[in-house]
């Protein structure tokens, strides 16, 4: 019988799994069971009905881990039965039946709002739809301040882009509400004001850790950190 839970990290807009590298690296010398799947990006609900799949499907308890737009997909795709934790990292926290918007509607908005370069895609029926990438230029600043520049510029160029309707669709679920939750907060992010992720953290009643000058690339940039609160949390949901 499977008894330590596997870390199943959700990464957010903009990115992929790969941003997790580091921080799966440390869980694995750790002998933590660790899957990065990739999130879809076309809609809250869609995007946690595919996560909360890819967790029912594994043996054995999952600590749920989202980055970003991530933890808003881990809020509701955390419901499911063999999640036993939630981990939030320079995330959003919604509550149930709130939007992205609204709740970084609560406090100044960051830089990112104003960099955000729209395009569409096509969706069913013939029609289209809005998605939303950071201007490369400005990316570095917003996304990723802390990281190499050599890196950014790559980063920059291969975001994955969010379907602009996941700022308006409201959360269906709060699993916060009923699993432990633990919440790193990046303190210099530009792309999620921190007072949105202190905000959202405290209402969940999270375990809450700050990093001091760390942009919203946490996992990129300090992976033994963000990796040593994924440890915690498997090791008191274990």
């Amino acid at each position: 019988m499977v008894t330590t839970p596997t870390a199943l990290l959700v990464h957010g807009a903009f990115a992929d799994a790969g941003s997790w590298s580091g921080v799966i690296e440390e869980l694995q010398n750790h002998g933590i069971p660790v899957v990065a799947p990739p999130n879809p990006l076309r809609g809250l609900a869609s995007d946690a009905a595919y996560i909360a799949s890819q967790a029912a499907q594994i043996d054995g308890p999952v600590v749920l881990v989202g980055h970003s737009y991530g933890g808003a997909v881990i809020s509701v795709a955390g419901i499911a039965e063999n999640v036993v934790g939630l981990v939030y990292v320079a995330a959003y926290i919604p509550e149930q039946g709130e939007s992205l918007g609204e709740l970084q509607g609560r406090f100044p908005l960051s830089p990112l709002v104003g960099s955000l370069k729209e395009k569409t895609y096509p969706v069913d029926g013939g029609e289209s739809a809005v998605e939303v990438t950071i201007d490369p230029e400005a990316f570095p600043a917003i996304f990723a301040a802390d990281v190499p520049a050599s890196l950014t510029k790559v980063l920059a160029v291969a975001q994955r882009p969010l379907a602009a309707s996941t700022f308006t669709e409201t959360a269906s679920a709060a699993a916060w509400k009923d699993k432990p939750s633990w919440a790193l907060v990046a303190g210099a992010d530009e792309a999620i004001n921190p007072e949105v992720e202190r905000f959202g953290a405290k209402r969940a009643g999270a375990t809450v850790v700050e990093i001091e000058g760390a942009s919203h690339a946490v996992a990129v940039s300090r992976p033994k950190d963000v990796a040593e609160l994924i440890r915690e949390a498997v090791r008191a949901t274990g």
